[in-house]
């Protein structure tokens, strides 16, 4: 099976590939007594069509692989298929999706094996005595786990008296945790103080590790200090409950002038922040800080214009994207930044007299950011169409309704500078596409919206197999024309292969003939 363990993979995600093949792949291991690897076996799992019993083979042989991200091979089980204490990660798959036995969780509460019960402490609706036995663990890594993912107030309420720092820091990610929590965090008001953090569980006190440093294993973490106080994980808790949106607004504008970059980046990103909280943040001399507050949809018109003119083109090229940002803002920023071929939240929203009005912009680039709104009136859509720009028609060039005799005008004058994003028209005809994959030279950005089309002609897919970033695509395409999808099976490369595999349209003569019958091996005579 080594020898073309390639063409396996790709057979095992083929759609169309029979039940009875999907029994030999099993059987390899209980004929051959060769096992099936990791990663063979995780694709298996993910596929939708295994019968109960076939799942059941494979998760008995491969629990590890084939549980992974809840897979198909694991919602085909019910209840009555598994025994907790033999197969306890389909029974923890199981519990997450609300089709296991409450009973699983005590016991899987109870194991000694640490990564099982943080497992267990991450997942919804646990009995409350299970709750209750996790928060008491021995492990820190557990009852953290239980803190970041608790819906329950009282658990919360418990969990933030916890002696370690890590519980609390989970608790501060947890967007559920009571907003009076979050605000005893930022405190330790009513709370006892914090004992332990993950430095001076491994290291003696007074630790520093310089920020940058390295050292193998990466722990404590960069930055990472404690004198007793617990003073970097400390820090790194402000930050998470300032992050949090649950955290009261009050206990976060207490931090508005602070001196510590972090927690004012932390403050940037809040949606609750009075306006004058924003227009001070909008000034704040670390670029990182503007960067983030940028990037908030909340922030108010005062603040944007005071970043639209950042020195910054990072901070201009992310407020760019605020979904009210200001006309006259937005026109200006087009000649400071380029924010590239997507559509910006202000022009999505855009009423139709100010789509008109930027339509008719003198300014090529306000005409682009028109054109990539792509449910434009057909008046609108033809006249960007003809735009004279070459940036205005690739903008538009994928706009559902345009007739064919646009996007060949188009092509005609730009030529490769819009041919990608014509290719990618859904209205554009088949025939039409074969001409553009079959030019030369060829362009690589048509190929590769030709080869993601389900409607691409034959004669287009052999032309986007011979560029390399595109193959593989095009080998996985179902209209492939069949002698040259069975050639790649051969092929040096191991990756096209692969996809020829997987291809929906292979023969099953031919996906058999990739998976023969497995043989007994012949035992070596005693003498």
């Amino acid at each position: 099976m080594h020898a073309v363990h390639h063409l396996l993979l790709g057979l095992a995600v083929n759609p169309s590939l029979p039940s009875h093949l999907i029994d030999r792949f099993l059987a390899y291991e209980d004929v051959c007594l060769e096992p099936l690897d990791c990663e063979l076996a995780q694709t298996l799992g993910d596929r939708s069509d295994l019968s109960r019993e076939q799942a059941k083979r494979l998760v008995s042989a491969h629990e590890d692989c084939a549980t992974v991200s809840m897979s198909p091979a694991v919602r085909v089980l019910t209840e009555a298929d598994v025994d907790p204490v033999r197969w306890p990660l389909v029974a923890l798959a199981l519990l997450e999706e609300g089709a296991g036995n409450p009973s699983w969780a005590r016991h899987l509460a109870e194991v000694p094996e640490y990564r099982l019960r943080e497992s267990l402490a991450a997942l919804p609706g646990l009995p409350d005595d299970v709750t209750g036995t996790l928060a008491a663990d021995p492990d820190v890594r557990v009852v953290a786990e239980l803190a970041l993912w608790t819906t329950s107030t009282t658990t919360a309420t418990r969990l933030a008296r916890h002696p370690h720092a890590e519980v609390r820091g989970a608790l501060a990610l947890n967007p559920l945790t009571p907003p009076p929590v979050l605000a005893a965090l930022i405190t330790g008001e009513g709370l006892p103080p914090v004992r332990h953090c993950p430095v001076c569980d491994q290291e003696p006190v007074p630790y520093t590790r310089a920020s940058g440093s390295e050292r193998p294993g990466c722990e404590p973490r960069s930055g990472a200090a404690c004198d007793g106080s617990h003073r970097s994980t400390l820090h790194e808790l402000l930050v998470r409950v300032l992050e949090n949106r649950a955290t009261p607004t009050g206990a976060a504008l207490a931090f508005a002038d602070d001196g510590r970059e972090s927690v004012r980046r932390a403050l940037a990103t809040r949606h609750d922040l009075p306006a004058t909280a924003y227009e001070l943040l909008a000034r704040d001399p670390s670029h990182l800080v503007r960067y983030e507050l940028a990037g908030n949809p909340a922030i108010c018109e005062a603040a944007v214009r005071v970043l639209a003119v950042d020195l910054s083109p990072e901070v201009r090229r992310t407020v760019a994207h605020h979904p009210r940002l200001p006309l006259d803002v937005l026109t200006a920023l087009t000649g400071t930044v380029r924010t590239g071929p997507v559509l910006l939240p202000r022009i999505a929203e855009a009423p139709p007299a100010e789509i008109a009005l930027l339509a008719a912009s003198p300014d090529p680039a306000v005409r682009a950011l028109v054109a990539e709104r792509h449910d434009l009136p057909e008046a609108i859509r033809d006249r960007l169409a003809a735009d004279p720009d070459a940036k205005v028609a690739k903008a538009v060039a994928p706009h559902p309704g345009l007739p064919e005799a646009a996007l060949r005008a188009m092509t005609t004058r730009f030529g490769a500078q819009v041919a990608g994003r014509v290719a990618e028209n859904p209205d554009a005809p088949p025939a039409f596409l074969e001409e553009l994959a079959l030019r030369t030279p060829p362009v690589r950005k048509v190929l590769r919206a030709v080869a993601a089309r389900p409607d691409a002609t034959p004669a287009s897919l052999v032309a986007c197999l011979a560029d390399s970033r595109v193959r593989i695509t095009a080998a996985r395409h179902p209209s492939l024309p069949p002698d040259v999808l069975t050639g790649l099976l051969d092929h040096a490369d191991h990756d096209l292969a692969s996809a020829a595999a997987a291809n929906p349209a292979l023969p099953v003569g031919e996906m058999t003939r990739l998976l023969p019958p497995p043989v007994l091996p012949r035992l070596r005579a005693t003498t």
